[in-house]
């Protein structure tokens, strides 16, 4: 036992010096067909700061694994990037896109549902700027049950919002959490619980301001298709800074309006106002080294988006534990605005000055119903059944003007339009689960009828795609003893292309880059198979799962020379792509009051991708890690070291080299409802990426810095009644049954 645990730790400190902040995890959310409710497991007294009573390190289910962020100290003051970053199989990029085990492909969901802010246009940006503090839990689902969708091809991540009623025995409670950071920056939250009788209602409450800085350098050579000699070279320099402010607001209200029939009703809310300056430098020289061009661009941008959504929902149990029946409806309204005013400086050749503005718009109407059954079956089986409908209406209008001056811009129609997206689709799932002595099996079949319909208002072509698909999924478990299972799984996946991705109008990013979709774009199907074997060792849990997806027609960008220095970014659907890999988890105590948490993903990625202008098929091995050491060497403080490292992968026609983050946290307990918190997110400030694309006609280098580097302090005050505490708070090693 004790070599194994050595050379897991020695493998991963050799893949990230630190890791993922420390995860304390309780039970996973039900299916769809199931409501979230409250864990009244996880005992805090500060604010989800101090853990009691919670249950282990990681608690899993036949097909999901469930992270908390209670005791995440980056969590209480960062964005919710920074809180997946600490999640085994996550990764997020600088700009805020998510991918599980190398695969951007992943469907987020909120509380088993789908959320508009989080699945259109703008889920990026909303990675980025949203507070981490208002989710307890992150599930994540590789291989979900046929009761989830099979959108997304790398699974599932869903975050679940913090309880909604008072623990046991309290009739109101709530928090008060403030942080103030380096230039300028600061967040508040607030969190409270009301119960009465046969009502209950809850809410939350926050406000975020934080600084977005980012300088790049890029370098693009032209390239003779046939020598290789390079024909010119184009220097691009960027260097922006602005400010972004959030403000997020939940409410729910909860109604036994018998002891069989439950009413909820929600709404929610996210604003997102993000803006700044920046200065672009442009230079490009000729084979000889002869400068032929230099102009800046001196501008300011803007995104601004919100999200406003409800929720109502009727649960009807009948007897017997766990028999119930679901129905729920929900709507989403999601918008935003990205905007670019420009002025360009020419110096070689010697010009006018150019003015120019960007307007790009995307509009996201959400609406989802669920019916929902589950009925507890004869020799510990259970059943669950449901339909689904979702519903998107999805609306973009790009524009780009330019002129003389800024009160003279003329629309320019070659990237400017209007594009519009209709995708109904009708589900029906059902899954079966039951133990065989030792053995527990869950079968699971989804048949789903999708229907898209694709007006490209400018141009006035019309288009649509529909098919019907059947997902079948197999998790099966079985218990070797007390402290070891295995697990192996399978599940169909689709991956639908983005809306975005289907208009084929060109729409304009920057001079040197314009991108357009692909009307013919079809989906991506994987087959997804896991095996997995898991060991829970007095205070310690191990995890190892080795895994294999195989993609037909993956899709991913693919960049054109139009000549000039100007690369046109297109999605184009690639022959197949194969990850085959290992991922490792293990977490426990070192002594008494230290303890560590580690993760590490090794695979390898095959892509076919000749059938590609300038591409051949490629492979290689992609090495992840995260890690993470919590001491707390007195009952009142609690000191968190943790950090990331990102290997290099590959893409159809370049690779994206290797980086990392290291954090820092710090807890005291002032009293049984104050405590201190501060955290320094990025402490070496050197956050970034690097990313190459290789062609016969061009070579293209970007490097990426992210003023990163930020320290918060803060407070957070528990108010209402709190119960007597029983012991003093000490990490809590204990191992919850096994399954879930």
């Amino acid at each position: 036992m004790t070599s194994f645990r050595s050379c897991l730790l020695v493998g991963v400190a050799f893949a990230a010096t630190a890791g993922s902040a420390f995860a304390q995890t309780a039970a996973p959310l039900p299916p769809p067909a199931q409501q979230a409710k409250p864990d009244a497991r996880e005992s805090t007294t500060v604010g989800d700061v101090e853990i009691k009573a919670a249950p282990g390190e990681v608690r899993t289910s036949i097909d999901s694994t469930s992270y908390s962020l209670a005791n995440d100290l980056q969590a209480k003051s960062g964005s919710l990037a920074d809180a997946l970053r600490n999640v085994p199989s996550v990764d997020v990029d600088p700009q805020g896109n998510v991918s599980l085990r190398g695969d951007s492909n992943v469907t987020i969901l909120v509380d088993g549902r789908p959320s508009g802010m989080l699945s259109g246009d703008g889920r990026a940006q909303a990675i980025l700027s949203l507070p981490a503090d208002q989710y307890s839990r992150i599930e994540v689902m590789t291989n979900p049950s046929a009761a989830y969708s099979p959108e997304g091809s790398a699974g599932v991540i869903n975050l679940i919002t913090k309880p909604t009623a008072p623990k046991q025995g309290h009739t109101a409670t709530g928090s008060l959490r403030a942080n103030i950071g380096d230039n300028e920056r600061w967040n508040l939250g607030l969190s409270g619980n009301y119960q009465k009788d046969k009502l209950t209602l809850s809410g939350d409450l926050g406000i975020r301001h934080d600084l977005g800085e980012q300088t790049s350098d890029r370098i693009r050579e032209r390239l003779d298709p046939l020598t290789g000699a390079v024909l010119s070279t184009t220097r691009q320099s960027q260097d922006v800074e602005g400010p972004s402010d959030v403000l997020f607001a939940r409410f729910t209200a909860d109604y036994r309006l018998t002891d069989k029939l439950t009413l909820t009703g929600e709404l929610r809310g996210n604003l997102i106002d993000n803006g700044g300056e920046g200065l672009e430098a442009y230079e490009t020289t000729n084979a000889a080294g002869v400068v032929t061009s230099r102009f800046t661009r001196d501008g300011d941008f803007g995104f601004s988006g919100d999200n406003i959504g409800a929720t109502a929902r009727a649960v009807r149990r009948f007897e017997g534990a766990g028999h119930e029946w679901t129905n729920e409806l929900r709507v989403d309204r999601n918008k935003g605005h990205v905007s670019f005013g420009s002025e360009y400086d020419f110096d070689l050749p010697a010009a006018p000055a150019l003015f120019e503005h960007s307007d790009n718009r995307f509009m996201l109407n959400l609406l989802g119903f669920t019916s929902g059954y589950v009925r507890p079956m004869p020799d510990d089986g259970k059943l669950r059944a449901g339909y689904e409908l979702e519903y998107r209406d999805v609306g973009f209008d790009n524009g780009t003007s330019r002129g003389p001056a800024r009160n003279a811009l003329v629309a320019d129609p070659f990237v400017t339009n209007r594009f519009n997206v209709n995708q109904a689709v009708h589900a029906l799932y059902a899954t079966y689960e039951r133990p065989f002595g030792k053995v527990s099996a869950q079968f699971g079949l989804r048949l789903e009828y999708a229907d898209i319909q694709l007006n490209q208002v400018t141009t006035g072509i019309e288009a649509d795609q529909s098919y019907f698909r059947a997902y079948p999924t197999l998790n099966v478990q079985y218990q070797i003893t007390d402290a070891q299972l295995v697990k192996a799984s399978y599940s169909r996946r689709i991956q639908r292309p983005p809306p975005f991705l289907l208009n084929p109008f060109v729409s304009y990013q920057d001079p040197l880059n314009l991108r357009a979709g692909n009307a013919d774009l079809k989906p991506q199907e994987t087959d997804a198979y896991e095996v997995l074997w898991q060991m829970r060792a007095g205070q310690t849990f191990y995890q190892a799962t080795v895994y294999f997806r195989d993609t037909d027609k993956a899709f991913t960008e693919v960049q054109s020379d139009l000549g000039g220095g100007v690369l046109l970014t297109r999605p184009e659907n690639l022959g197949s792509r194969r990850d085959l890999g290992v991922e490792l988890v293990a977490n426990g105590p070192l002594t008494k009051t230290l303890k560590y948490n580690a993760s590490v993903n090794l695979y390898r990625q095959e892509i076919d991708a000749a059938g590609l202008p300038g591409a051949e098929d490629r492979s290689g091995t992609v090495y992840t890690g995260r890690a993470s050491l919590s001491w707390q060497p007195t009952p009142e403080d609690f000191l968190q070291l943790s950090g990331f490292y990102q290997g290099e992968s590959l893409t159809a026609l370049g690779k994206r080299e290797a980086g990392g983050m290291l954090n820092l946290g710090y807890r005291r307990k002032l009293n049984d409802k104050l405590a201190f918190q501060l955290t320094a997110r990025d402490l070496l400030d050197n956050f970034g990426d690097v990313s190459t694309i290789d062609s016969p006609s061009f070579h293209d280098r970007t490097e990426r810095t992210f003023g990163g580097r930020a320290v918060f302090i803060g407070l957070t005050w528990t108010f209402g009644a709190t119960p007597k505490r029983e012991r003093e708070p000490t990490f809590d090693f204990s191992a919850p049954p096994t399954g879930g």
